[in-house]
């Protein structure tokens, strides 16, 4: 569960500095940031069970 979780937060990551870097697509970075900050949620409150 930990991997997959890993791997998302990396993809999400990715795609906020992609849409920070690439002027046209800021738009990527802020739904990167949302999906990484949605991912980390979900991965604190499993972590707690």
């Amino acid at each position: 569960m930990w991997a997959i979780i890993g791997w998302l937060v990396a993809i999400w990551v990715v795609l906020a500095v992609v849409g920070a870097v690439v002027k046209g697509l800021f738009w990527l970075a802020v739904i990167g940031v949302v999906l990484l900050a949605v991912t980390a949620a979900y991965g604190a409150i499993k972590a707690k069970r």
